[in-house]
């Protein structure tokens, strides 16, 4: 999971960024999602062991978000 907060007024250009970045590989599933606050959130399926070397979204320029992104990793224990 890969989560971003755009600068202020900004989270349109943050998600029109996100949408132009591929991986290296192709995830099983890839949804990239908004919420309020400027923030742009990309979660992908991989089919992989939790500790695999997946590819990963790089940082957007400094002037576009507000902090670091945040990344974390899940692995499923319910359901498919």
């Amino acid at each position: 999971m890969w989560e971003a907060r755009a600068v202020d007024g900004r989270g349109a250009d943050l998600l029109a960024w996100v949408r132009q970045q591929e991986l290296s590989r192709v995830p099983l599933r890839r949804e990239t999602l908004r919420a309020p606050g400027d923030r742009v959130l990309v979660v992908t399926w991989w089919d992989a062991p939790y500790d695999a070397e997946l590819p990963e979204l790089p940082e957007p320029e400094a002037e576009l978000v507000t902090r670091a992104v945040h990344r974390w990793r899940f692995e499923a224990v319910d359901g498919d």
